[in-house]
């Protein structure tokens, strides 16, 4: 391969409840669940990107992300898995399929979200990186992102191939995709086939129908736990069948199915032989348990909320309110991030002066697990939600988001900042690498920016000034001696001179 696989699509938010039934409801004859456990993963395009990078391969996801809980927490959840987000933005909710199980089988499925939203423009570090992919996945559910018109030109364009994985509600493939992958549900009702045919005639003449008219070089219809039937340009179809029919769970397996193929595609391989490979890896997938199995354990949640009089300004909820605020009227959306632990004069002013490059300024604060894995069991000193409410009771703070990953790059791509602000000083020669959030920030054409701090202000130093004094912690040990400056350097601040970045994750020293 010599770019990486990208699949386009709409990601929506998954969660299996699990419980167990052991009466009935008491005003209707309907079974009551009591959950036991739940666990959150991306479904849709979200899903095959996760499959593809299981795989082994270099994944992008282009797709839509809301300003809501459920966006933050698909950023989590596909940064945990190794896929790279390039985000849209998305006006209207994250759509969310929620299972209730018991004994592993599925008693409802509640879906909520609404309508489709519509998605946001790709920038044009989207449209680059589909251009130079070495294979295109275009998981279609339905809500909008295969309709775009700059990615559809996009898809158009592109010299790698293209796998469709259609979805009724969904728009024609674009001419001249490798490979389509309806199922027979969808096959039945994309094309008028007459009534009366047996099972293969009927998936045949839906293949070659769809093939013509979406002029697209083959269509695979899966058959469930028979395989599937491939039609390309001669007049016999190809059946293969699946090693094993295999009974469980296939939640997932058309995505399984999809992926597989692309990336089959990607390293050279022909559609006959992308298919065969795709049928014994979504087999082996149904027959091993499904998606319960399939995918690697679960992130943490999200870090619980923060109550008290600041608390209304920290969590996911309140950053999604000041967010879709801020972008509804046009505005400039800053973030910046780190740990603030001990908050002195020298975070203050980098934050106001991040404040004063846009309308509303969202802080990232590494939570107490993440900063206890960058700097050591001794730290923070402070815990994240009285570090939380502090920095929202600053006046140039609008809203506080904690985030449980060792990076704030999960986090940034929910948030999709105009800018991103990190504090430094001006002692720099100008040779010096660009920040390690830049590159994330071209992803929907956001800018890194330094700022300086104050010189001698350093959560370190006052730890060590602190502990050289024998002072402790209240209930607990005397302070941590002072943390090693770790980190690369960062590139010139633009518009001014030479700038390294800070030493420290808290933003300013």
């Amino acid at each position: 391969m010599t770019g990486p696989v990208v699949v386009v699509g709409d990601t929506l938010l998954d969660r299996d409840v699990e419980g167990v039934v052991n009466r009935l409801c008491p005003d209707s004859p309907v079974p009551v669940l009591d959950e036991t456990a739940h666990v959150d993963r991306p479904g849709g395009a979200g899903l095959a990107a996760v499959f593809a990078a299981a795989q082994g391969a270099e994944v992008v996801l282009v797709t839509a992300l809301a300003d809501d809980a459920g966006g933050a927490r698909l950023s989590s959840l596909l940064a945990e898995a190794g896929v790279q987000v390039y985000p849209l933005g998305l006006y209207g909710g994250t759509p969310e399929k929620v299972r209730l199980r018991a004994r592993g089988r599925v008693l409802l499925r509640h879906d909520r979200g609404g309508v489709a939203g519509t998605p946001g423009e790709p920038s044009e570090a989207v449209l680059r990186v589909i251009a130079r992919a070495s294979a295109v996945l275009v998981s279609d559910y339905g809500r909008g992102v295969a309709r775009q018109p700059a990615l559809r030109a996009a898809l158009a364009a592109t010299v790698a191939p293209v796998v469709w994985d259609p979805h009724p509600r969904g728009p024609a493939a674009v001419p001249g995709v490798h490979l389509a992958t309806p199922n027979e549900s969808e096959v039945r009702e994309l094309v008028q086939v007459p009534p009366g045919a047996t099972r293969l005639a009927t998936a045949s003449r839906g293949a070659q129908g769809l093939r013509r008219s979406w002029r697209a070089g083959a269509v695979a219809v899966t058959l469930g736990g028979d395989g599937a039937l491939l039609c390309h340009a001669g007049g016999t179809p190809l059946v293969v069948p699946a090693p094993a029919n295999a009974e469980g769970d296939t939640c997932g397996a058309g995505d399984r199915f999809a992926a597989t193929a692309s990336l089959a595609l990607a390293r050279g391989a022909l559609v006959s032989e992308a298919v065969q490979e795709a049928v014994a890896e979504a087999s082996a997938y149904v027959a091993g348990g499904g998606v319960a199995t399939a995918l690697p354990p679960p992130v943490r949640p999200l870090p619980p909320a923060v109550s008290g009089p600041a608390g209304g300004r920290v969590g996911v909820a309140a950053t999604a309110g000041v967010v879709s605020a801020v972008r509804a009227a046009g505005g400039t959306l800053v973030a910046t991030g780190g740990c603030f632990d001990l908050l002195h004069a020298g975070h203050v002013a980098t934050l106001q002066a991040a404040r004063q490059l846009g309308d509303c300024l969202v802080v990232c604060l590494n939570s107490d697990a993440s900063v206890a894995g960058l700097k050591g069991p001794d730290r923070p000193v402070i815990p994240q939600g009285d570090r939380a409410r502090l920095l929202a009771a600053l006046s140039c703070v609008d809203a506080v988001m904690i985030f449980d990953e060792s990076t704030p790059h999960a986090a940034l791509s929910w948030l999709r900042p105009d800018v991103w602000v990190k504090g430094g000083d001006y002692a720099g020669d100008g040779g010096e690498p660009a920040l390690p959030e830049a590159e994330i920030l071209r992803r929907w054409g956001g800018h890194t920016v330094v700022v300086p701090y104050l010189d001698g202000r350093s959560t370190s130093g006052l730890i060590a000034a602190t502990r050289s004094t024998g002072t402790a912690r209240a209930g607990g040990p005397p302070l941590a001696d002072a943390v090693p400056p770790t980190g690369p350097p960062a590139g010139p601040a633009p518009g001014g001179p030479s700038a390294r970045r800070s030493t420290s994750t808290e933003g300013t020293r």
